[in-house]
This record gives C-alpha cells, sequence and structure tokens, in this order.
C-alpha cells in the first residue's frame, strides 16, 4: 500500500551524548540525570538510516544542535499548551 521513510538527521549520538547536548540546551548540569540501570534487553544503538528519503532529495535543513535547541526553546515558550497535558496524564 505505501513506504516508509525514516527522516533523521543523518549524525548517530551515545545516549550520553544526547543527554549532554539537552543539558547544554536546558542550561541544566548533570545533577539534573537520574542513573538507573539498563533495562533487560534495552538497545545497545539507535540509528535511522534516510537513504530511501536523501534518494528523493531530502537533505536535514536544521543540523541536530540547533533544531535540539529550538526545540527546548519551543517548549519554554508553548508552556500553556503542553503543561495541562502532561498534568492529565
Amino acid at each position: 500500500p505505501g513506504e516508509f521513510y525514516n527522516i533523521a538527521g543523518g549524525r548517530e549520538l551515545t545516549n550520553k551524548e544526547l543527554t549532554a547536548l539537552l543539558l547544554e540546551a536546558c542550561d541544566a548540569g548533570w545533577d539534573r540525570v537520574d542513573y538507573v540501570e539498563d533495562r533487560l534487553g534495552h538497545d545497545r544503538r539507535y540509528a535511522l538510516d534516510f537513504g530511501k528519503l536523501a534518494a528523493l532529495g531530502y537533505q536535514p535543513r536544521v543540523g541536530f544542535e540547533d533544531g535540539l535547541a529550538e526545540t527546548v526553546q519551543w517548549y519554554r515558550d508553548n508552556r500553556s499548551w503542553w503543561e495541562p497535558l502532561k498534568n492529565q496524564a
């Protein structure tokens, strides 16, 4: 019926690298991180191949760090939208 396309930024990060970038974007330190044991069968790697989409001309328009910073800022600017949803969960 249709096809699936992975949308990715073309960059692979470890969970620790991603956490460091997120902490930086949030102006927060490692003291905000709670370390937990890995769950049984946890994923060792997260990587998306956007080759099919690239063949159609797709290229990321925003770098990962910039996109992450923009996402954090969106959440800061739109608390009135997402906080009620969080409180309902």
